[in-house]
């Protein structure tokens, strides 16, 4: 299985579970305006495409899809409040040390916040799509293809990884994850992989017809799938997977911010995270500077005055335990 170096989450009906919840909320928004869609398998209908366009086509009117699109949106923000689909938030987790991840959803991007907060997520999610900010996924989608910049991750913080500048993506190395039929088509189009969830509103043969690579029937499937080490072995449960770069392991506790939002607190982690890789780089370069000494078992080397300065300032680094703004 090809690595992935962006994962872009639909929400309703991957993440959370959506089928009941979405219903009571748009069946409000059908009575209100007189949409004649008064079953639960119409609504589904209306997203195998995409919801936006499945009202634009079932009204035959913008103006009034428009209403209906407005409505609807203004309701999830005051009402929906979907659970988890259990044994997601743990993938997420699994996912956020490797990828930049994002959520890509038609609903809005209160209501995701506000969803993702709940569970203590916010910050393993690098971006945040909604339909009221851009209504076809596929457009987002195409953003992550034309700026490479969309693959800087947060780490779980709330600062994005500083001087991160990452190769610009292939199409094969960003997925889609959805339960729906319209996703899936959308995904393909684009030429990214489209990977669909079997928990949510169509089937694992509707989503494999429209073309997804594969249908997980669990959560963990993702991860078995999608990320070839699974889940650290020495990350807690309920941590995110951040690396640890003189271990490789992660990071002890990973207190990784996602948890509050404390900005001492999360300034401390990502301090930590820079001062491991600090110790790293020092040791790297106190072995350049031990092979230019008589007797030493590897060939000799030149160590640049460079190496020496850098080894002097990192050791100076090293030494100052705390900031003095801590």
């Amino acid at each position: 299985m090809k690595p992935v170096r962006a994962i872009l989450f639909d929400l309703d009906g991957t993440l959370v579970q959506t089928r009941e919840a979405s219903w009571r909320v748009f069946a409000k928004t059908n009575a209100a305006l007189g949409l004649g869609i008064n079953s639960q398998a119409e609504f589904f209908r209306l997203l195998e495409d995409n919801m936006f366009h499945g009202l634009s086509k079932h009204c035959g009117d913008v103006r009034k899809a428009d209403e209906a699109a407005k409505h609807f949106l203004n309701l999830l923000q005051k009402e929906y409040n979907p659970d988890f689909v259990p044994g997601m938030a743990d993938v997420v987790r699994a996912f956020a040390g490797s990828c930049s991840l994002a959520v890509i959803s038609s609903n809005s991007v209160a209501t995701i916040r506000r969803i993702l907060e709940r569970e203590g997520l916010t910050h393993c999610f690098s971006h945040v799509f909604g339909g009221d900010v851009e209504q076809d996924k596929r457009a987002c989608v195409r953003r992550f293809l034309a700026d490479r910049s969309y693959l800087v991750s947060r780490n779980c913080s709330p600062a994005y990884h500083e001087g991160h500048e990452p190769d610009a993506p292939r199409a094969d190395q960003i997925a889609l994850i959805t339960d729906t039929v319209g996703d899936i088509k959308h995904a393909v189009e684009c030429g990214v992989r489209a990977i669909g969830v079997s928990w949510g509103m169509h089937t694992e043969q509707q989503l494999l017809a429209a073309g997804a690579e594969f249908v997980a029937v669990w959560p963990q499937e993702l991860v078995a799938r999608l990320l070839p080490n699974g889940y650290a072995s020495s990350c807690s449960i309920g941590s995110c997977a951040i690396e640890d770069p003189t271990s490789g392991g992660c990071i002890s506790g990973c207190a990784c911010g996602c948890q509050d939002g404390d900005l001492a607190d999360a300034a401390s982690v990502r301090r930590r995270r820079r001062m491991a890789a600090s110790a790293s780089l020092e040791q790297r370069a106190a072995r350049r500077v031990d092979r230019t000494s008589p007797g030493a078992d590897a060939p000799a080397v030149v160590a640049s005055s460079v190496d020496k300065v850098l080894l002097a300032s990192l050791r100076r680094l090293k030494s100052n335990d705390r900031p003095s703004w801590h």
